[in-house]
């Protein structure tokens, strides 16, 4: 397909946007998927990719509605069924899939994967017309959006989606501020091998500087998530293999024996951002281009995933009712739905960075009995469990709700 008006056009085609592309395509839409990059579809048996996602229940209902589920089961998806969260001397609390009637808590998933499985989904169908290698350079909208592509190409929507990532082009085009929260904290990610399994457990352990997640590989290996102070990060990216095993053993109280192996260090900075708007006319935002969250709870790309099953819904309803599906009256449907649902995981997230960060030892010691307290209560173990695996709010239809 090429050419003409499409119904959206999504600029970029990562995880969130190919997600959005294949559930309005299913729901018969056309659309266009703009993206500078195609992404990687086979890679080395043995490899993992540095860059993986926490998969809550919700977000696997969205690609098993989609179709795309068992593809990423046969490239491989590593399941968890239990969890465990501790501060070094203080409390813990240990969630079991068992004890919540649940067959999994979530599944650890490579970028790569979700990626791979999405992006043979949106080439199967007739109406995606994917644009890549391209990059936009402008943005007009009056009755349609229209976008400039290098190389002079023009492609025109009803319905323009920036899921094109925290430096949004969709996003400062269409004059959409950003409030953005400097955490003076870098994330060293590394996949490792431990003396000990896993056990299908993730493992959170909150230190002085920030928290250390091993979040549980297929192959027995982890992949690890350790927030800290951007000096301390530099000098574990500077050490050696041998060094930092030990630097990393120590701080997690060798919870799984010691690091055997470690992989290649890569480290990020950590910023809250959040859009403020989620809409305009004909524009809408998606996943990282809305939001990004502190990665301690991994809710960054569930919360996007909802974003893409949200917005179809708004647009599906809009369509059924004989509405223009880039007014603003219709998208404004989308932002109250999804933009107050994000602020408050977001508030929630500073707000045990904040709880956590704090090493006042009066505030150690609540920690230390509210941890026990929550871990020996099943009630409360078994809300923040739901809320961890199905995220706030009500859920879209294609999450699995009756939807709204």
């Amino acid at each position: 397909m090429s050419g003409g008006l499409h119904d959206v056009v999504i600029v970029g085609a990562g995880s969130v946007g190919a997600t959005l592309g294949c559930a309005l395509a299913q729901s018969d839409f056309r659309v266009a998927l703009i993206e500078p990059q195609a992404p990687e579809l086979e890679w080395p048996r043995d490899s993992v990719d540095l860059r993986v996602f926490a998969i809550a229940p919700a977000s696997q209902r969205i690609f098993a509605a989609l179709g795309v589920w068992d593809a990423m089961v046969a490239l491989g998806v590593s399941p968890y069924r239990h969890m465990e969260v501790w501060e070094p001397g203080g409390g813990r609390i240990r969630f079991d899939a068992d004890a919540l009637d649940q067959p999994v808590l979530g599944w650890i998933i490579e970028q790569r994967v979700i990626q791979a499985a999405l992006w043979r989904c949106l080439q199967r169908h007739e109406r995606v017309e994917l644009l890549c290698p391209a990059s936009p350079q402008r943005l007009d909208v009056s009755e349609a959006a229209g976008l400039a592509l290098d190389g002079d190409r023009v492609v025109r929507g009803r319905l323009v989606v920036g899921a094109d990532g925290p430096q949004s082009f969709v996003r400062e085009a269409a004059g959409i501020g950003v409030d953005v929260h400097d955490y003076r904290q870098t994330a060293l990610v590394a996949v490792v091998a431990t003396g000990r399994p896993h056990g299908e457990t993730a493992r959170q352990c909150f230190l002085p500087s920030g928290p250390l997640a091993f979040l549980p590989l297929r192959d027995g290996r982890s992949s690890i998530v350790w927030s800290t102070t951007p000096g301390r990060a530099q000098a574990l990216l500077a050490m050696s293999d041998a060094d930092f095993a030990r630097a990393l053993g120590d701080a997690f109280g060798h919870a799984l024996g010691d690091i055997t192996a470690v992989g290649e260090r890569r480290a990020f900075p950590l910023r809250r951002m959040h859009a403020e708007r989620y809409v305009a006319p004909r524009i809408a935002l998606v996943g990282d281009a809305a939001h990004v969250v502190h990665p301690l709870a991994g809710q960054g790309a569930n919360l996007g995933f909802l974003d893409a099953a949200a917005l179809t819904e708004v647009v599906e309803d809009a369509r059924a009712g004989g509405r223009d599906i880039g007014s603003y009256r219709v998208l404004r449907r989308y932002e109250r739905w999804r933009r107050p649902e994000n602020a408050l995981v977001i508030r929630s997230m500073d707000g045990f960075k904040w709880l956590f960060g704090v090493q006042a030892e009066p505030l150690r010691r609540l920690r230390r009995i509210g941890l026990g307290a929550v871990d020996r209560l099943a009630p409360v173990k078994q809300l923040f469990a739901a809320s961890a695996m199905q995220g706030v709010g009500e859920l879209p239809r294609l999450a699995g709700s009756a939807g709204r």
